[in-house]
């Protein structure tokens, strides 16, 4: 029985293996290749398209075989010195970076035991298989995050005609500048003053999830400044048979105060995100493009604040919510937009 299929169509990284190893360990086979097609009538140009290599190379061995027959086709001893620190080095380096720490060039070299060999050379042996960069942080997650993630969706599929869904958080400010990688000119590096005291201001805001409307409020980080932001966000939408406020699991948003006023207010309600999933709040995208919009920056405190200001009144409903991007939190249900759009 003839197979289904007689052309090559297997998974791309076995192909990639394949044409490695005929420039690797199958490279004399390659140009024993070389040598067959030849003797069919393809030119060497046809062959070069076939191997995916330089009409040149097949030239050269073309010629190597005719002058010294299937001999020709071997590697031929190159001078000077072996290659110092072989595959066997790389995979310990790797080995070793697989682990995160400060790994430096002298560090390395002590784990691998003081090989001998230069701080230059294990540099590029290095180059190979690692790059130099800055580790990021990431939050360590909360093994209940589905759960939270469900309860939260379950409560909203439940809500009736006309609720309001709002994303909330809080970041803080500081007057000692925020620092990002910019373009520079080469022959020098930007400095930034720093002030002879820092100052810092917690800034609170909420989104909501489907119109883009945005309030904020610059305070402390306390329990009242929460109050006073839910406060803004009832007073934003007082016709609302319902208020649905999505947060995380701070201290100031289990205070008795603010247990005490949702009890004064029950069309409004608190609901509380996973632990240490600050990726799942669309706000927090919202604070990046603030930090953004004031990194490199010394000014005075109330400069500071006016720059703050100066981010939430410069962007629209539409743009605050493009910067935000609700639909990609796992809070919201399938087709949220569909669901709520008229209600808000």
């Amino acid at each position: 029985m003839r197979p289904v299929s007689v052309f090559a169509n297997g998974p791309q990284g076995s192909i990639e293996q394949v044409r490695a190893d005929l420039r690797g360990r199958w490279r004399q086979a390659r140009r024993a290749m070389m040598v067959l097609l030849s003797v069919h009538g393809l030119s060497p140009a046809q062959i070069a398209d076939l191997l995916e290599c330089d009409a040149s190379t097949v030239r050269r061995w073309i010629g190597r075989f005719n002058r010294h027959g299937s001999a020709g086709l071997a590697d031929r001893p190159r001078p000077g010195r072996p290659r110092i620190g072989g595959p066997r080095l790389l995979a310990r380096i790797t080995a070793l970076l697989e682990r995160a720490g400060p790994w430096t060039v002298s560090r390395l070299w002590q784990y691998l035991g003081r090989p001998k060999l230069s701080p230059r050379t294990l540099y590029r042996r290095l180059r190979l298989v690692a790059i130099w960069r800055q580790p990021k942080l990431v939050a360590r997650g909360d093994p209940d995050r589905w759960r939270a993630v469900a309860a939260i969706s379950a409560r909203l599929r439940r809500l009736q005609r006309g609720a309001v869904v709002w994303a909330t958080d809080e970041t803080h400010v500081h007057l000692l500048p925020h620092l990002r990688a910019t373009w520079t000119l080469r022959p020098c590096r930007p400095e930034i003053v720093t002030p002879g005291k820092n100052r810092q201001v917690t800034v609170f805001g909420a989104l909501e999830m489907t119109t883009g409307r945005w309030v904020y409020r610059l305070g402390r980080r306390c329990a009242a400044d929460f109050i006073a932001l839910l406060e803004q966000v009832r007073l934003a939408v007082p016709t609302a048979p319902a208020i649905v406020v999505i947060c995380d699991n701070d201290s100031i948003h289990h205070a008795k105060a603010v247990t005490a006023y949702l009890a004064e207010h029950p069309t409004m309600e608190l609901l509380f995100g996973a632990r240490y999933s600050p990726h799942d709040n669309p706000v927090e995208r919202i604070w990046a493009a603030l930090k953004v919009f004031i990194a490199n920056s010394a000014v005075s405190w109330p400069g500071r604040l006016r720059q703050i200001h100066a981010f939430f009144r410069a962007r629209s409903p539409d743009q605050m919510l493009t910067a935000a991007a609700p639909w990609t939190s796992p809070w919201l249900p399938a087709g949220y937009k569909r669901n709520f759009w008229n209600a808000a």
